[in-house]
């Protein structure tokens, strides 16, 4: 699929070639706290997840591998909790390497996806799970017209202690 193209990046489906990207990424400690991971994924599971069907609507859940012009891949995004029935979707944004970080692509890559989102699957609404002490989330997610509608109050448990946890929503209207 290359339907999804912006300026600096692209999203494309997963390929099997992504498995050891994807392990990567997901047994990286230091994106846990954002994703809730407790313990690595077996190279497996993951490769079984890659070759898996991408279909939305069989697994509740897509991801696209954020990629630049330059067929570098700086990360993923992903919709999860698909809901067809209620016509919504949460979104998770990773983009990897801290260098790549700051360059724009994670706000491209929302652009798309919110386009996408909005006019092909034709969804009502979007959401995300966000820190409230993660002020660089915050600011991109509200930026695209995210509201903050909630707040969970010491909802996910850090070596810090407990942390609250922003809703934002996304509507279509």
């Amino acid at each position: 699929m290359r339907l999804l193209k912006g300026h600096t990046i692209q999203l494309r489906t997963l390929e099997p070639t992504d498995a050891d990207l994807i392990f990567k990424w997901e047994n990286n400690p230091d994106n846990w706290k954002v994703s809730n991971t407790l313990v690595p994924f077996s190279k497996h599971l993951i490769e079984k997840y890659v070759n898996s069907a991408q279909d939305i609507y069989l697994a509740k859940q897509i991801r696209f591998i954020i990629e630049t012009n330059d067929k570098q891949a700086v990360g993923a995004v992903d919709l999860f909790d698909y809901d067809g029935f209620h016509q919504r979707a949460g979104v998770g944004i990773l983009i990897a390497e801290s260098a790549n970080r700051g360059r724009g692509y994670a706000k491209e890559a929302l652009e798309l996806l919110i386009d996408y989102s909005f006019n092909h699957l034709m969804l009502k609404g979007l959401f995300c799970n966000i820190l409230s002490d993660n002020q660089e989330s915050i600011g991109l997610f509200t930026s695209k017209g995210f509201k903050i509608t909630g707040t969970k109050e010491q909802w996910i448990k850090t070596p810090q202690g407990f942390k609250n946890e922003l809703f934002l929503q996304l509507m279509n209207d």
